[in-house]
Order: C-alpha cells, then sequence, then structure tokens
C-alpha cells in the first residue's frame, strides 16, 4: 500500500512539474514574441513619426505597416498596450496634417518633451512585462 501511495505521488509531482515547466516556457516565448513586435513598433512609429513631421503627403505603405502591427497586437497583447498603440498611430497621423517642421522646431520639441509620443507606450509596454514576470515565478 505505501509503495503504491509512493508511485502516486511521484506520478502527481511529476505532472504538476511538467506542467509548470511548459507554462514557464510558454510565458517566456510568449514575452520574446512580444519584445519582437514592440521594437518592431517603435522602430516603425519613429520613421513615420519623423516622416509626417517633416512631410505633409503620408507615407501610406509605412502606415499600413504600422497599423498592421497594432492589429497583432490587439490580439497579443493587453487591451492597455493595443490602445496606447493605437493612439500612437493616431498622433502620428495628426502630424500629417500640421505644418512642417523646421529643424530649430524639431529641437524645441525635443527641449519641451513633445516629440515623444511613444513614451506613454514604453512605460505600458514595461507595466505588462512586469506583470508577465509575476506570473512566470
Amino acid at each position: 500500500m505505501a509503495a503504491l501511495f509512493g508511485a502516486s505521488i511521484a506520478g502527481l509531482t511529476s505532472v504538476v512539474t511538467q506542467r509548470t515547466q511548459a507554462k514557464a516556457q510558454w510565458i517566456a516565448h510568449d514575452r520574446i514574441r512580444r519584445q519582437d513586435l514592440y521594437k518592431e513598433f517603435i522602430e516603425e512609429a519613429s520613421h513615420c513619426y519623423v516622416h509626417a513631421l517633416q512631410h505633409d503627403e503620408p507615407d501610406l505603405a509605412a502606415l499600413v505597416g504600422l497599423f498592421a502591427k497594432i492589429s497583432r497586437m490587439r490580439v497579443q497583447s493587453s487591451t492597455e498596450v493595443a490602445n496606447e498603440a493605437d493612439q500612437v498611430g493616431r498622433r502620428i497621423v495628426d502630424a500629417y496634417q500640421a505644418p512642417e517642421k523646421t529643424f530649430l522646431q524639431l529641437r524645441e520639441m525635443l527641449a519641451d518633451g513633445s516629440i515623444d509620443v511613444l513614451g506613454r507606450f514604453s512605460d505600458v509596454c514595461r507595466a505588462e512585462f512586469d506583470s508577465l514576470r509575476a506570473q512566470q515565478f
């Protein structure tokens, strides 16, 4: 009876350990996938924003790529991250309607912080990663 009980406990422990390891691997893989997506979004949004500040005609191909990444975030990310990414996209589109910026104006925007359209997005992403890290342990 003791041997049967011991074997049952060992088997149950093995199943729980495997399930825990599988969950940890899935969370780690998901985190890497999100990091890659956010990195690509930040790079593409930066390029689109600079273009919008210097031109009044939008780069439609780049904007489509940007909004495709936002759609991927709606599937893979938290609601907060997806909503903030959408706000970034809207700010970029709105920037095309503003007059083109000179280098002096860009310097002023840099000095007063108004050039940073990705700051809040980065903060929300960091909070999401902190939450994922807490789930992993």
